[in-house]
């Protein structure tokens, strides 16, 4: 059993180590394997909850999404109380489990997968991934069904923005069509900054030194997500490094629009 755990604690932080050693007393079979978003990025880990789920892989997969910023209420909360737990069980035999946080499920909500509580305490410590919620990702995991609940429904994922940034700085997003033809220069605003990028049909096929807008290595449900590709260079240190949700906007000609 492969179980992925996406979450913001930190490369190499030890939250990683705390929760991963808690799954192995729990689930000793499953190779479980670390993704980490930015903290509190509930966006980055709905993308990559979307692209674990829906691409190639064992039918007996787990996806577990922690990303739980508390963000659902502003006043004082009981206990450490945070967002719920959910669970999905899909067609495919993939098992997601994750907390109901921002977009965090959003991507997968989009493509109609249903949603459904998880009957485990969402209170009881600051680190639930470790001392709360593993039990439940095992028990899911062996096929006891009996810990879901009611249907959950969650916040839309964002559209035409920013979804992820990858270790290379391409910033790939909720882009799911070309802006122009394909050979057009755009110019793209994200944030505060604007960049001139090329409409083309791979990554690659720019001069080097050139920000191409193209479908890139992700998506799912039969569509790319258009990725905003410097070749040669750092597509998200020409935008300032923008977090994801922030959008992407293609700004008009002068004298249109």
């Amino acid at each position: 059993m492969l179980l992925t755990v996406v979450a913001d604690y930190g490369t190499g932080d030890l939250a990683f180590a705390e929760v991963r050693q808690r799954l192995a007393l729990l689930l000793p079979e499953a190779d479980v394997a670390a993704i980490p978003v930015p903290p509190f990025d509930t966006v980055s880990a709905g993308f990559c909850v979307a692209q674990l789920v829906f691409g190639e892989g064992p039918a007996d997969r787990v996806v577990y999404a922690n990303v739980a910023p508390r963000q659902d209420a502003d006043d004082p909360r009981e206990d450490n109380a945070g967002e719920r737990l959910v669970a999905a069980r899909l067609d495919s035999g993939v098992l997601v489990v994750g907390v109901a946080a921002g977009a965090s499920l959003s991507f997968l909500a989009a493509e109609g997968v249903p949603l459904r509580a998880v009957n485990v305490p969402d209170a009881g410590s600051q680190f639930r991934s470790r001392d709360v919620f593993p039990a439940a990702v095992a028990g899911l995991a062996r096929g006891d069904d009996d810990l879901l609940g009611e249907a959950v429904t969650v916040a839309p994922a964002p559209e035409r923005a920013v979804a992820y940034t990858d270790g290379y700085g391409n910033l790939k997003t909720t882009w799911y069509d070309a802006p122009a033809e394909v050979g057009a220069t755009v110019r793209v605003r994200i944030g505060q900054a604007e960049v001139e990028a090329v409409v083309s049909d791979g990554v690659f096929t720019v001069p080097a030194g050139t920000l191409s807008f193209a479908p890139g290595s992700s998506g799912w449900a039969g569509r790319s997500c258009y990725e905003l590709f410097a070749r040669g260079g750092n597509a998200a240190e020409l935008f300032g490094n923008p977090a994801s949700g922030t959008r992407v906007e293609i700004v008009p000609p002068k004298g249109r629009g």
